[in-house]
């Protein structure tokens, strides 16, 4: 076979090629100047000690060398991975129990279904701003309903005292986030072929038998994703925290969205800078970890 008769092919796989970098090509400048630019400038950022209205001037790591001796730094690390950990897990245990619930045939499922899409599908403003309503020490619903129940605590400051403010957050986070999980992992439940089920049935395996042969399989990748996601989420969650306590008191809900926007609010941005690239490296480890897992479910 001759040149002339393999030019001709090889021309247009290129041109193909070509016309098809050509269709993605908007997509790629989008990408790079809404989510590429921002990144590498924030990084950039952080290494100066820019306030607004002043570039500043390169710095090094005096901005993370600041935040590892700033005792709100400290907090925030430890406050958001108790949030992120704690309210995550219950949102496993939540979702997953409700999904296993609605996957079962019964009236009304379809409204159970819906109604519990509500805290979800509420506006996060509106959804904390009514728990804060709910954490009043006089006359809050938590309050009301607690005496109702004949249990007397007296004034309970629950957003306003340190014993209580983390945890207040957290059961706040976890209802307005658990409907993500349910519907993440109902889809996979109903995705898992029934045949799987009765052939457990008939080799004699009981119910939590199905539960680790049958089900965990079939939902394990969704959860690692929804994992994934629902961690980054809350990492980076700032109206729960801001709308219920500020970060206080003293420092005792403190997390890293906060923290950069104090940041901000001081005109510091390079500082401010500082704190969500300090994030960076959590974020890729855990990405890292999920792909890894997905990776190794798949084989």
């Amino acid at each position: 076979m001759t040149d002339a008769t393999i030019a001709p092919p090889r021309r247009r796989s290129y041109r193909l090629a070509a016309f098809a970098y050509f269709l993605v090509l908007p997509v790629m400048v989008l990408l790079v100047g809404l989510v590429g630019y921002p990144f590498v400038y924030a990084i950039f950022i952080s290494f100066t000690d820019a306030v607004v209205g002043n570039a500043g001037k390169w710095i090094g790591f005096a901005n993370f060398a600041y935040l590892a001796q700033n005792p709100s730094f400290l907090s925030s690390i430890a406050n958001t991975v108790i949030l992120v950990l704690v309210s995550d897990g219950l949102k496993l245990l939540i979702g997953l129990g409700l999904a296993l619930l609605v996957n079962q045939q019964f009236r009304g499922r379809g409204i159970v279904r819906s109604f519990l899409m509500l805290p979800w599908a509420m506006p996060g403003f509106v959804a904390f701003l009514a728990w804060r309503l709910l954490y009043q020490p006089i006359g809050g619903g938590l309050s009301l309903a607690l005496q109702a129940l004949g249990l007397n605590l007296g004034i309970v400051d629950w957003l306003g005292q340190r014993p209580t403010a983390l945890p207040s957050v957290i059961v706040a986070t976890v209802w307005r986030g658990f409907p993500f999980w349910f519907i993440s992992i109902l889809a996979a439940l109903q995705a898992i072929p029934k045949e799987l089920y009765e052939a457990a049935r008939v080799d004699g395996a009981n119910r939590w038998q199905q539960f680790w042969s049958v089900t965990f399989p079939g939902i394990r990748l969704v959860v690692i994703v929804t994992a994934l996601l629902s961690s980054i989420w809350t990492a980076n969650s700032f109206e729960n925290v801001w709308l219920l306590t500020q970060g206080g008191p003293s420092d005792a809900t403190m997390v890293f969205p906060v923290l950069a926007y104090f940041g901000m609010q001081t005109q510091r941005i390079g500082e401010a800078a500082s704190v969500s690239v300090a994030t960076l490296p959590v974020l890729i480890i855990l990405v890292l970890l999920a792909t890894t897992l997905m990776h190794r479910d798949e084989d």
